[in-house]
């Protein structure tokens, strides 16, 4: 099960890491963001990538879960701790995302792009829930990461022990989650939402 888990998990940090980059590009404006989108579509938007993905997520999903009932009753450190509590928001979060991403498409038939993802976040009082809520998800992520790291680095880098270098990949990634709303939010001046996608703000 954890062989499973851990393997699903590589395929899905992959997406995502190009993902977060695809967002962090949107400190450039969203022309950039789409851009750029457009280009890792040719990558992962066709039948055979999206497949793989979707069962890996079905699969860390679920073995996620059958591990998170064994181990939260034996994790003592934090990082073991940090590695169960980020997993199980990761799940909800990846669950709710990929609904409503094929909601939008699908139903909505909206172009599941930069405006897509950021009307939440512009528009309050959705953005008072958007914003923890996507915050906590990228934080998660780089908190998972942290956490496995920790625990299957062996050997010290630049002086640095495992433990160390698992507290920068967490300081990085609140680095990063930082800068990807500073693009997401046009440098904190507010995105104005297309009509077509005021839908999603009930407007």
């Amino acid at each position: 099960m954890k062989r499973i888990h851990y393997m699903s998990g590589l395929t899905i940090t992959i997406f995502i890491g190009l993902h977060l980059l695809n967002h962090f590009y949107s400190i450039w404006g969203a022309v950039k963001h789409i851009e750029m989108m457009h280009v890792l579509r040719l990558f992962y938007r066709n039948l055979i990538v999206e497949t793989v993905l979707l069962i890996s997520v079905l699969v860390q999903i679920v073995s996620g879960f059958v591990l998170f009932r064994t181990n939260r009753k034996i994790a003592t450190s934090n990082f073991e701790k940090l590695h169960i509590w980020t997993g199980l928001y990761l799940a909800i979060f990846l669950v709710i995302h990929l609904i409503a991403v094929f909601v939008g498409r699908f139903f909505l038939q909206l172009d599941t792009n930069f405006y897509f993802g950021v009307a939440g976040l512009n528009v309050f009082p959705f953005n008072l829930f958007f914003i923890p809520y996507y915050g906590l998800a990228i934080v998660s992520f780089f908190g998972h990461i942290a956490s496995v790291h920790n625990k299957k680095m062996k050997r010290n880098i630049s002086n640095l022990t495992p433990k160390q270098q698992a507290k920068i990949i967490l300081i990085l990634g609140f680095i990063l989650t930082v800068s990807i709303f500073y693009g997401l939010t046009n440098h904190f001046n507010g995105v104005t939402i297309p009509k077509e996608y005021s839908i999603l703000v009930g407007k």
